[in-house]
């Protein structure tokens, strides 16, 4: 940070001093019975004694005038300090426990509980938890939670039969008693032919996602990643077991002090271009080739590299600072085939981000003939033709793409110089576009095995419960459902605190909100309101919400209600921490979800995050509404009424507070959550809230509303539940960085 820079945040923190007055939360004064000097006095028997008025600080809001004349950034801190404040403080100091990884996780959990209790966001739902059926063999390819491996493909099993539900259990089963990944394949591949079913060597599958480049240093969007990941390898890649394994690196040592990772890469792999003709070999080199594309597309992914929100690879901070040369850059080609990663100190999850983007290896030759240049090498950058399309990108990975018509097919074949060429057990994939206007066209699709597998949406399930496949005497359902997995991403319902636009940034004539100008001040106060707040989130009936896309037997199964999963990670050993002063000590053993339970229950907070007779009696975070509560709802609103009322806010039915949020009038399915959640929030609050329903007819200008925004002041809603994020890492740093000032989703909240 440069002078300049903290002499403006100073002088905003003076702007704005009066405006954090009276807003924390003061202890009650202690009640005794032992009378203290100034009670000597004598007191008339029947005269009772003056009890004093208690004093209480008076809600001031948010200083508007002072904050809209700050330039842009330090008006984001002024509000994220008033509404997230105590997360920070809390967070900066889990943040600096490096040591004893059990103590960070739990000081963690505690900053999360805290954000939780914040309301500027409520969790809603993962990928999973949903009835489906499919040909692909569970546990074929890898659940890791992080990184892109699960998008890598090639282990993938895929049937030519639909499985039933039996044999799904019984594969499951051998997945978790097999020694290894080789032991797990052996016995599925077994189980599959004695049960009499055939192997396919092709995937088909349905995608509604829509690219921007097929350079994976260069983009943060999952959207581009899920195409792009197959196309190279990483260091390192975890295994259908979970269990990383080496790829391009053969082995890995990591210094006594713990900041230098030293790498020995896979000798004798080749980059072939877009037909399959080698190019070069993969050597050390092409990682600080990758680097160097990195700083120039620092924006994308950079903040996996800083010390701030991520492993803190030497001096680059100080290179994107202009403090430093490159060649100062931890990262070093040692010699051709020996790569060293050097980090300003101990982060011990580094290794769990290597099958991240940011550590994707790029040929130098290959990419300066498609134009690109580095910054790092004195010249103005630009990528060129790079990533513009499947042909100008270099391919080190398990497959080439050999067809990429947008919004219609991505087809993929096996790349013939993969190194490890007996692993690919699906050597041809497609994706066909799917815009989710026709709800039966996975269902009808799959059982025609045009593609390999469906979630039963609620039309599909109606369907799927009656009829009976060809020669079966049961149903779709009874023969062949399941329930997915529920991944370690999390949906949220994301509060914009200091919304900028009232349009789409990109077309001032498309999302334009029905708001007066006095409906949009009321709303800012309202949304800087804590009370306010969670009264929004306990009144979302989350399971109504989701039933409409899933069904009512599935409703809660896919939901969250934490940003971190409750079992991401667990205290490997006793710890001993304060909650609210009180040294409170968890076994070895604790599930994340537990600590910040702990904490929300000592806080008297109305949110359940952990639920320890779920999942069997494992315990889980997951498959229930901890939020939804529509007496805290109305308990909430009610204070925040009587907090606004002092600032000149009043609410009532007659005259409510109004939020936008938006829909895809092209999806029955989004139309119908919107709608819920409308009737949803607007019956429980007793229409003192009104929700306007902003319509989209096409899905692609949709996502300039809440997702391919740079900045918080181009988010285009007062509440969007259509973003999330998954971890890129095994330390729940990953999520709760990105909740920071200038972390990756502060964006939703209207902020950085």
């Amino acid at each position: 940070m440069n002078s300049k820079k903290i002499v403006c945040l100073l002088l905003a923190l003076m702007m704005v001093i009066s405006v954090f007055a009276g807003c924390a939360n003061k202890p009650e004064p202690e009640v005794s019975d032992t009378p203290t000097e100034s009670s000597n006095d004598p007191v008339e028997e029947n005269e009772p004694a003056e009890e004093p008025e208690e004093e209480t600080e008076a809600y001031t809001g948010l200083d508007w005038e002072a904050i809209d004349a700050m330039d842009y950034d330090d008006a984001s801190d002024a509000v994220y300090d008033w509404n997230l404040g105590e997360f920070a403080e809390y967070y900066a100091a889990a943040k600096e426990e490096t040591t004893n990884l059990s103590r960070r996780y739990a000081l963690m959990a505690i900053a999360e509980a805290k954000m939780l209790e914040s309301g500027v966001f409520a969790p809603i739902y993962g990928d999973g938890g949903a009835f489906a059926m499919s040909r692909v063999v569970p546990r074929s390819a890898t659940t890791t939670y992080w990184g892109l491996d699960e998008y890598r493909w090639y282990t993938m099993l895929v049937a030519n039969e639909i499985l039933t539900t039996v044999d799904r259990d019984a594969i499951t089963a051998i997945w978790k008693e097999a020694a290894d990944a080789d032991d797990y394949f052996t016995k599925a591949r077994a189980y599959l032919e004695e049960k009499g079913y055939t192997l396919n060597d092709t995937y088909n599958a349905l995608s509604g996602y829509d690219m921007e480049t097929w350079d994976v240093i260069a983009t943060s969007y999952t959207s581009d990643s899920y195409f792009i990941a197959c196309t190279y390898t990483g260091l390192l890649e975890y295994d259908v077991k979970n269990n990383q394994q080496p790829a391009l690196a053969t082995s890995y040592e990591v210094s006594e002090d713990g900041t230098v990772y030293t790498f020995k890469i896979r000798e004798g792999v080749n980059w072939v271009d877009q037909q399959g003709r080698v190019i070069a070999p993969v050597t050390a080199h092409d990682w600080v080739t990758s680097m160097m594309h990195m700083v120039d597309n620092n924006d994308a992914l950079g903040y996996l590299m800083t010390t701030s929100d991520g492993c803190g690879i030497k001096n680059y901070d100080a290179y994107i600072a202009g403090e430093c040369t490159f060649d100062e850059v931890g990262v070093k080609a040692i010699d051709d085939y020996t790569l060293e990663y050097t980090l300003e100190a101990e982060f011990p999850p580094f290794a769990s981000m290597l099958g991240y983007g940011c550590f994707a290896p790029l040929n130098y030759d290959f990419y300066k003939s498609q134009g690109g240049t580095f910054g790092a090498e004195g010249d103005e950058y630009t990528p060129g033709n790079y990533g513009t399309s499947p042909s100008t990108i270099a391919y080190c990975g398990p497959y080439l793409v050999t067809n990429y018509t947008p919004q219609n097919i991505w087809s993929f074949k096996a790349n013939p110089e993969y190194w490890n060429p007996e692993a690919i057990n699906t050597p041809n994939i497609n994706f066909y576009y799917n815009d989710g206007t026709d709800t039966l066209r996975p269902y009808n699709e799959a059982k025609a095995n045009i593609v390999a597998a469906c979630s039963f949406n609620a039309n599909a399930l109606v369907l799927a419960k009656e009829e009976i496949p060809e020669g079966q005497t049961e149903t779709y359902f009874d023969l062949y459902h399941y329930t997915t997995t529920n991944s370690a991403t999390t949906y949220c319902a994301w509060l914009n605190l200091n919304r900028a636009t009232f349009h789409d940034f990109n077309d001032e004539n498309s999302g334009v909100s029905p708001k007066t100008e006095e409906d949009i001040a009321r709303t800012r106060d309202a949304m800087n309101n804590q009370h306010f707040r969670l009264a929004l989130a306990h009144a979302f009936d989350r399971g109504a919400y989701n039933a409409v896309s899933v069904g009512e037997e599935l409703k809660y199964a896919s939901l969250k209600n934490s940003y971190v999963t409750g079992n991401f990670v667990k205290l490997t050993e006793e710890v001993s921490v304060e909650i609210n002063g009180t040294e409170t000590t968890f076994p070895a053993g604790t599930n994340y979800g537990e600590v910040m339970q702990a904490q929300l229950d000592a806080d008297g907070v109305a949110i359940q995050v952990w639920d320890p007779a779920a999942d069997g009696g494992a315990g889980s975070g997951d498959g229930f509404d901890g939020w939804y509560n529509v007496d805290a709802a109305r308990a909430e609103l009610e204070l925040a009424i009587a907090e606004l009322a002092q600032i000149g806010v009043e609410i009532t039915a007659e005259n409510p507070i109004y939020i936008d949020s938006f829909y895809f009038t092209g999806s029955e399915s989004n139309t119908n959550m919107k709608q819920a959640y409308k009737q949803g929030i607007e019956s429980a609050l007793e229409g003192k809230v009104i929700v306007n329903l902003v319509a989209y007819d096409d899905s692609t200008q949709m996502q300039y509303a809440y997702y391919r925004n740079s900045t918080g002041a181009e988010a285009n809603f007062d509440i969007s539940h259509n973003s999330g994020w998954g971890p890129d890492y095994g330390d729940p740093q990953t999520f709760l960085d990105t909740i920071q000032p200038y972390g990756y989703m502060a964006k939703n909240l209207g902020l950085y």
